[in-house]
């Protein structure tokens, strides 16, 4: 393999409780009540705007102009509290022979804050991917695809790491293998070609 290709959250970072946690806060102001545990298992890796029109959908309501603004300052004031790496994930990179970079269906503003506040920011200094500059969001495999062609390396040398069932589909789109991060899950996923619930466990391997 040539290249590592990170997703960012929920994988580097543990950040998807959090941002969960921000939409419920959100939405508790407008009267409805869903909890961050619900919305993890329900729209885990999803892009934002097809989150939002399906609560939308979901509780029969229109959101606010601002709704999306508003969600996006809890969030940074969550990460700034809150927000740590993912168990394992600087040892990991730091064990690294090979490039590696992130893909992430985040805009860049939030992928910067993510790895300063943890720390990881000097690992991918112009290593950085986002769906909202490239106009491809996963489970589309654009984005992949993308970071591939700029970092000179083969889809098929390609390792993704995704902690998300549509960055699997992603990754396995674009033909590249698949690792998911699943910290929480015993049952293996027929869309992984490696499943692990600790990044330590790919040291070594990549």
């Amino acid at each position: 393999m040539d290249l590592v290709i990170f997703d960012c959250d929920g994988t580097l970072v543990d950040s998807e409780f959090l941002c969960n946690l921000a939409m419920q806060q959100q939405l508790a102001e407008l009267g409805i009540e869903a909890s961050a545990e619900q919305l993890v298992a329900e729209y885990r890796g999803v892009k934002l705007n097809v989150i939002m029109s399906s609560l939308e959908t979901v509780f029969s309501i229109n959101f606010p102009g601002n709704f999306e603004v508003e969600y996006r300052k809890k969030v940074a004031q969550l990460f700034d509290l809150h927000l740590t790496p993912n168990q394992g994930v600087i040892e990991l990179i730091e064990s690294l022979t090979i490039p590696y970079c992130i893909a992430s269906s985040a805009p860049r503003m939030k992928i910067e804050q993510a790895l300063r506040v943890t720390g990881l920011d000097k690992y991918f200094k112009g290593k950085i991917f986002s769906a909202y500059e490239v106009g491809s969001w996963k489970p589309d495999p654009g984005l992949f695809l993308h970071a591939a062609e700029t970092m000179q390396v083969d889809p098929a040398n390609c390792y993704v790491i995704e902690d998300s069932l549509v960055g699997l589909q992603a990754a396995n789109a674009a033909q590249m293998k698949s690792v998911y991060y699943a910290p929480n899950e015993a049952e293996q996923s027929p869309l992984a070609m490696l499943q692990i619930q600790h990044m330590s466990e790919l040291i070594g391997k990549l």
